[in-house]
């Protein structure tokens, strides 16, 4: 009986623990001296934790295309900023401000979005130790449009 209890409790903090292990750091990541800006068609919108995502179709000066995605905060920190999940429908074209994936890949970090309708919002993760982490758009890049 004493083994079971033990075991369920293990179990029980396991479970409790795994959303730590799904959050990481900015510099975990990110790569803070490589700020990119987006301006592209949203192709899907993830609105799921630990993190929403949204990906983009973004066309480069040479006419290429490519789909970037962009990790921004949870849905409950969005949407307390004012940014609802029905704010982005696939098709609308946005503008990320971010930083690139350390390892080259096509994924920024979203510090600021800006939406459709023209309203600019914070997207990082509070206390992730990025760019502007104090939850409003400073520190948030202005890069060249990638």
């Amino acid at each position: 009986m004493k083994l079971h209890r033990s075991a369920l409790a293990l179990s029980l903090a396991l479970i409790a623990a795994l959303p730590s292990f799904a959050h990481h750091s900015f510099s975990a990541e990110f790569d803070g001296t490589k700020p990119v800006r987006l301006v592209g068609r949203i192709t899907r919108v993830e609105w799921t934790n630990p993190h929403a995502y949204l990906y983009l179709d973004v066309t480069d000066a040479k006419g290429n295309t490519a789909n970037w995605g962009a990790e921004s905060a949870g849905p409950g920190a969005l949407s307390r900023r004012g940014w609802k999940k029905t704010d982005l429908k696939i098709g609308d074209s946005v503008v990320i401000d971010g930083y690139r994936a350390k390892d080259g890949s096509k994924l920024v970090d979203c510090r600021r979005i800006t939406l459709p309708d023209g309203r600019s919002i914070y997207g990082g993760t509070p206390g992730d130790g990025g760019p502007g982490d104090n939850g409003t758009n400073e520190g948030a890049p202005v890069a060249p449009k990638h």
